[in-house]
Formats: structure tokens, sequence, C-alpha cells
């Protein structure tokens, strides 16, 4: 055995909670004690000081090149070897500039782009018919990926207790289905911001299909500016956009959605949480969402308490993302000829790991899924019990 592959075994060797067998040039490599639970090829031995730069980058890279192959179902091989996240290196020095961005608008606006506005062609391949790319929410252990997020979406505006003729904001509304559906329920008046062009492209086709150009509108807006409009809203829903506003804008976020709703009025989040502040995983920031960080839960309720807004209810939806992911996936891989004539076969690869790398965190309670209700201040009039 040669010395950078005898380096990688040593290095690999601490990921042991769960058996598994690595084969590099015909070499078996037992990790961990008894029967392997899943089996990694290595066509090509990963550099063990790439390794310790990160080994999240260096793995995730080697994946999408071919150099490393797994045997049998990547999601089981994932989920069995990430809740051993903590065990990865990553140097913040030398990967300063990729954790740590700017959190100006202009290079924000960027970083959502190079995701968001990849083609709605592509999302349209593995999204369900109502283009909502957040966590599902799965009343019945069958619901259809369509059904739960119809739940979804129906769950959050039951959390907003709508009544006709009342006006919403959506931040980073997406492809809009949310606003759609409640303008059609309840008659309501709202408007979406987001900074992507092709969701804005496709949210305003679907406005004027759904005749409802007298109830809803949408924007290229940062949330910073949301102050400048002079408006106000009863309701306010944000729907997976913390995740790129960035550590240390967080009570800036908060308190320009404050600025721009009633005395009162309720402000549904429902957000990718995390038990405790890390910084990011360095391949999702390098690959799948430039500048994207996950913040915990209890900074938010933290930030939110010191601008007064009260939270009123707390719910995790981790293991619908979990599943929600896997729904994703197994749509992707339907349509992973036509992904690669789109792109390529190493777009192909980095996007399977991202969705069951995402599923497998989930289920390892690596991250977590939060919706929070607050209001705007004291609100004494709604009802005592729960009324969603």
């Amino acid at each position: 055995m040669g010395l950078i592959e005898n380096e990688f075994v040593k290095f690999m060797e601490k990921f042991d909670e769960h058996p598994f067998e690595m084969i590099i040039d015909g070499n078996k490599h037992m990790i961990g004690e008894g029967e392997p639970t899943f089996s990694i090829k290595v066509n090509k031995v990963p550099s063990v000081v790439d390794m310790l730069t990160s080994t999240s980058i260096t793995l995730g890279e080697a994946y999408m090149d071919g150099d490393i192959e797994i045997e049998g179902d990547l999601y089981k091989a994932l989920n069995m070897f990430l809740g051993q996240m903590g065990k990865f290196s990553t140097d913040q020095n030398k990967l300063k500039k990729l954790i740590f961005t700017s959190l100006s608008k202009k290079n924000q606006q960027k970083e959502v782009s190079s995701h968001y506005d990849i083609g709605n062609d592509f999302y349209s391949l593995w999204l369900d018919e109502t283009m909502s790319y957040s966590c599902g929410y799965f009343k019945n252990e069958d619901d259809t990926l369509y059904q739960a997020q119809v739940n979804k979406v129906h769950h959050l505006l039951d959390k907003m207790h709508l009544k006709e003729g009342m006006t919403i904001l959506d931040i980073g509304c997406g492809w809009g289905f949310l606003l759609i559906e409640a303008a059609k329920k309840y008659k309501v008046k709202g408007l979406g911001i987001t900074l992507s062009h092709e969701q804005k492209a496709k949210f305003e086709e679907r406005i004027k299909a759904e005749g409802l150009e007298d109830y809803l509108e949408v924007e290229l807006m940062d949330y910073r500016d949301l102050p400048k409009t002079k408006r106000t809203f009863d309701s306010i829903v944000s729907v997976g956009m913390l995740e790129h506003v960035g550590r240390g804008n967080y009570a800036e976020y908060l308190q320009c959605a404050k600025s721009v709703l009633a005395p009162g009025g309720i402000f549904v989040l429902h957000f990718i949480s995390s038990l405790k502040e890390y910084p990011g995983d360095a391949w999702i920031k390098k690959y799948i969402f430039p500048g994207g960080v996950i913040p915990s839960l209890r900074e938010i309720i933290s930030d939110a308490s010191d601008l007064r807004l009260y939270t009123l209810d707390v719910e995790s939806l981790r293991r619908h993302y979990n599943k929600t992911l896997l729904c994703w996936n197994k749509n992707f891989q339907a349509h992973r000829d036509e992904v690669v004539k789109m792109f390529d076969e190493k777009f192909a690869r980095m996007w399977e790991l991202y969705l069951c790398s995402c599923a497998a965190t989930f289920w390892n309670g690596v991250i977590d899924l939060h919706q929070i209700i607050f209001t705007n201040d004291v609100n004494n009039d709604l009802p005592m019990i729960r009324w969603y």
C-alpha cells in the first residue's frame, strides 16, 4: 500500500461509527467493526492535505469527478456517514473568502442568482407542479410531493390568520405559489419580493394565467429596501429565504420586516436552522449556495425579542424536509439524462450529492426546519387557543 493510500485510509478510520468498506486498487479496507453498511470505490486517492483543508470540499469534488463512487444507494451511505460531520476538518483561514463572503446587496444578489437563475426548465424537471422549492408538509404518510407542498402552503396561510381584504408580503417569494393560493382562498392582496429574475418572470406568468393581476404583484427587491417603500402589511411570510441573509444581518432583516408590518400583525418565518452557530459547510458554499449560512433557532428568537417581535409558536418540520429531499431526488433521478444534456455529468453528480447529503443531514439532526409565528408587539385579539 502506497504512502498516499495509507495516509488516506488512516484519515478515514475516524469515521467508524457505522462500518463501511473502501476499495482502493483492488485492496479492501474495513472502517469500523462489523458488517459494512456501504462500500466506497476510490478510483483516485484524495490528498490528505486537501482533506485537512476541507474534508467536505475534497470528498465532494472527488464524488463529482468520479474519483469516488458509492456502490449502492447514495443516500443510505451518506446517512451513515454524515452524522459524523463534527469530525470533518475545515481550515477557516485558508477558506476565509469562501466561508465568510460579503453581506452587501450587490454580492448577495449575485449569490442568489447563481443558484436560482440556472433555469426554470431545470427546476421544473424535479420540483412538483407548484414549483415549491422548500420543505413540504406530509400530513399523511402516503401524501405525494405535490400534496405535501399544498399542505405546507395552507399550513403557513392558516398560521397567518388571514381574512378577506387583508394585505400580505412574501419575502423571498420564489415562483409565487403561496401568494397565488392566498389570493384565491382568502381574496387578500399580496406583494412578493425576490432577487431572482427567473422566479420573477415565472411568477408574473402565473399571476396572468390565474387572472390575479388585481390581487398580486412581484418585484425584484432586497429586503433591506422594504422600509423605503413606506408600505404596511397585515401579515408577512418568508419561506426558505433567511438562509441567504447571513450571520450579522439577522437583526436588520427582522427590523426591516417589522418596519412594514402592521401593529399586532403576524409574521411567519420558515427557515432551515441549526443547533449552534456554525459558519456553514464549505462544499455547499462553493457549489450550491454561495454565501449561505444556516441560523440557529436561539439567535433568531433572541434578535426577535430585542425588537419586540413576540414569539407565539415554534414548530419543527425536520423529518418533513428529509422526505421532501428524497422525493426531489427521486424526481431528479427520473430526469437525470435530461439534466446531463442541459449541463454535464459532473453537474448531475453534484446535484444528486446536494439533495442526498441534505436529506441525510436533516435525518441526523445536523440541521432542522423551523416555522416561527411572531406578532409585531403584543396582539391580544388573536384566539387564546391554537387556531391552525
